[in-house]
């Protein structure tokens, strides 16, 4: 799964990132975030409706790996040990992580009991991207990001970024077979 960057404030407006490998971009303007309720960044979702969901690069992969690995209701200063900075978003409440070269800037929306955990809706409100991964037209360019992936049944990490095909394109042949 991809990873992504849940980016919320604590209690004292310390910053507090944890890593997500389930969840993810649901519809145009909303994402869903699949946790454990006992996480410190669920408090945080909680308190301050708000959050920031990046996705981060290749490299920060050291100090992604390190964001999701410590528990911010053991090591409160966690973001500090990682040696990433942060500046406040101008639409929510939440801190943006400079090196991450794509932030999606979220409000809490809903919060759902599931069975395998809980899930938060968030709709998105605006989306932040470093002019390092724009391409010429001002759009994000994935192939840019240096984005990775989470393989769960190896605990490795996957380079994201190689083009392998066009959407809505490479399944025209099957279709013209279905007529």
């Amino acid at each position: 799964m991809p990873t992504y960057m849940i980016g919320t404030y604590n209690e004292d407006n310390s910053v507090d990132v944890m890593m997500m490998a389930w969840g993810g971009i649901v519809d145009f303007k909303m994402v869903a975030l699949n946790l454990e309720a006992s996480h410190k960044t669920v408090k945080n979702l909680r308190d301050r409706m708000a959050f920031t969901l990046s996705i981060p690069g290749t490299d920060t992969l050291k100090e992604s790996d390190y964001l999701g690995t410590a528990s911010g209701n053991k090591v409160p200063d966690k973001f500090a040990v990682s040696g990433l900075h942060a500046v406040r978003s101008e639409k929510v409440d939440a801190p943006v992580v400079t090196e991450y070269p794509v932030t999606l800037e979220c409000r809490v929306v809903e919060f759902q009991d599931q069975p395998y955990g809980l899930r938060v809706l968030g709709e998105i409100v605006d989306v932040l991207a470093d002019e390092k991964v724009l391409d010429e037209k001002g759009k994000i360019d994935v192939s840019r990001i240096g984005a990775f992936a989470f393989d769960q049944m190896r605990n490795d990490y996957y380079a994201i970024g190689a083009k392998v095909g066009t959407a809505w394109h490479e399944g025209l042949p099957l279709m013209k077979k279905d007529a």
